[in-house]
Protein backbone atom coordinates (compact mmCIF):
# COMPACT_ATOMS: atom_id res chain seq x y z
CA UNK A 1 0.00 0.00 0.00
CA UNK A 2 1.10 3.45 -0.60
CA UNK A 3 1.67 6.67 1.52
CA UNK A 4 -0.30 9.09 2.38
CA UNK A 5 0.01 12.35 0.54
CA UNK A 6 0.43 15.52 2.42
CA UNK A 7 -2.73 17.98 1.13
CA UNK A 8 -0.26 21.05 0.38
CA UNK A 9 -3.46 23.53 0.85
CA UNK A 10 -3.78 22.47 4.42
CA UNK A 11 -0.17 22.46 4.79
CA UNK A 12 -0.16 26.13 3.78
CA UNK A 13 -2.85 26.58 6.46
CA UNK A 14 -2.39 24.43 9.41
CA UNK A 15 0.50 23.85 11.74
CA UNK A 16 0.47 21.56 14.54
CA UNK A 17 1.59 22.80 17.98
CA UNK A 18 4.26 20.61 20.39
CA UNK A 19 0.81 18.91 22.50
CA UNK A 20 -0.62 17.70 19.33
CA UNK A 21 -2.96 20.67 18.38
CA UNK A 22 -3.98 22.35 15.47
CA UNK A 23 -3.38 26.42 14.46
CA UNK A 24 -4.97 28.12 12.30
CA UNK A 25 -5.56 31.54 11.13
CA UNK A 26 -8.62 33.18 12.23
CA UNK A 27 -11.06 34.49 9.04
CA UNK A 28 -12.68 37.17 8.36
CA UNK A 29 -9.45 39.34 7.34
CA UNK A 30 -9.53 39.36 3.52
CA UNK A 31 -11.28 41.83 2.30
CA UNK A 32 -14.05 44.83 3.65
CA UNK A 33 -11.76 45.74 6.18
CA UNK A 34 -12.26 49.73 5.70
CA UNK A 35 -15.39 49.25 8.32
CA UNK A 36 -14.19 47.02 10.51
CA UNK A 37 -12.63 48.72 13.68
CA UNK A 38 -8.89 48.79 13.91
CA UNK A 39 -9.27 46.51 17.46
CA UNK A 40 -11.17 43.97 15.53
CA UNK A 41 -8.80 43.85 12.92
CA UNK A 42 -5.57 43.93 15.37
CA UNK A 43 -7.61 40.72 16.61
CA UNK A 44 -7.46 39.10 13.38
CA UNK A 45 -3.81 39.06 12.78
CA UNK A 46 -3.66 36.33 15.61
CA UNK A 47 -3.91 32.43 15.35
CA UNK A 48 -6.19 30.45 17.04
CA UNK A 49 -6.59 26.59 17.98
CA UNK A 50 -8.95 25.20 15.69
CA UNK A 51 -11.73 23.09 17.06
CA UNK A 52 -11.81 19.65 18.10
CA UNK A 53 -14.25 17.82 15.72
CA UNK A 54 -12.11 19.65 13.14
CA UNK A 55 -9.05 18.62 14.16
CA UNK A 56 -9.38 14.77 13.02
CA UNK A 57 -9.68 15.68 9.74
CA UNK A 58 -7.26 18.47 9.43
CA UNK A 59 -4.40 15.77 10.92
CA UNK A 60 -5.34 13.04 8.41
CA UNK A 61 -5.21 15.73 5.67
CA UNK A 62 -1.68 16.80 7.16
CA UNK A 63 -0.76 13.01 6.91
CA UNK A 64 0.02 13.23 11.07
Amino acid sequence: MGKLKTHRGAAKRFKITGTGKVKRPKAYKGHLTAKKSATRKRNLRKSTVAYKADQKKVKRALGK
